[in-house]
């Protein structure tokens, strides 16, 4: 008996999301320099000969990844839209980052870090496509500082996402979870005096 187009063509989509999440875990847990092919098409279970029929390159696959951190933003945006007032939006961001507290002491923010590696890389192609998912990030904590209608909500965007990128740095170069506790904390209490 043979498969379907269908089952293929779903079991397809299905091994190119597998090596895409994947590639975004390796890549954040290994650095890209000391990730290999084999190490992604371990993580997501699959022939390392196949990881190249969906993937040419490992740029490729650094792409993929972030896809998979612009796809979890926008999923993580998503559900912090369905809250009415955009102050407990921005506070859902700052519960969502400490939540992340763990990871953050290991191997710090996934698209900072990644995006700080491409910077350093000689070819330089990637690393524009990292800054776009912090741009992403950006524009929307901006959109809910407009909705506050507080002056420069541009300026306080750059201000809160900066202070995620800080804490994060500094719970893994110290490799102290708490870090991002506490300047959660901090961060939580400024957004609320910013209406007071």
């Amino acid at each position: 008996m043979t498969d379907s187009p269908g089952s293929r063509t779903a079991r397809a989509a299905d091994k190119r999301r597998r090596l895409a999440a994947a590639a975004a875990e390796v890549l954040h847990e290994q650095g890209v320099e000391r990730t290999t092919l084999a190490d992604i098409a371990q993580a997501a279970g699959v022939p390392v000969g196949n990881v190249y029929y969906y993937f040419k390159t490992k740029d490729d696959l650094v792409r993929a990844a972030l896809s998979e951190q612009s796809s979890h933003l926008d999923g993580l945006t998503r559900r912090l839209d369905e809250l009415p007032d955009p102050l407990e939006r921005l506070k859902g961001l700052v519960a969502a980052w400490v939540a992340q507290r763990d990871t953050a002491a290991r191997r710090g923010c996934p698209t900072g870090t990644l995006a700080v590696e491409l910077d350093k890389r000689p070819d330089g192609t990637l690393d524009a496509e990292a800054a776009a998912v912090i741009r992403r990030l950006l524009d929307w904590v901006g959109l809910q500082f407009r909705a506050l209608d507080l002056p420069d909500p541009d300026g306080l965007a750059l201000t809160l996402v900066a202070g995620y990128q800080g804490m994060s740095l500094l719970a893994n170069a110290l490799r102290e979870p708490e870090v991002m506790t506490r300047e959660g904390a901090r961060l939580t209490d400024w957004l609320d005096s910013l209406t007071a």
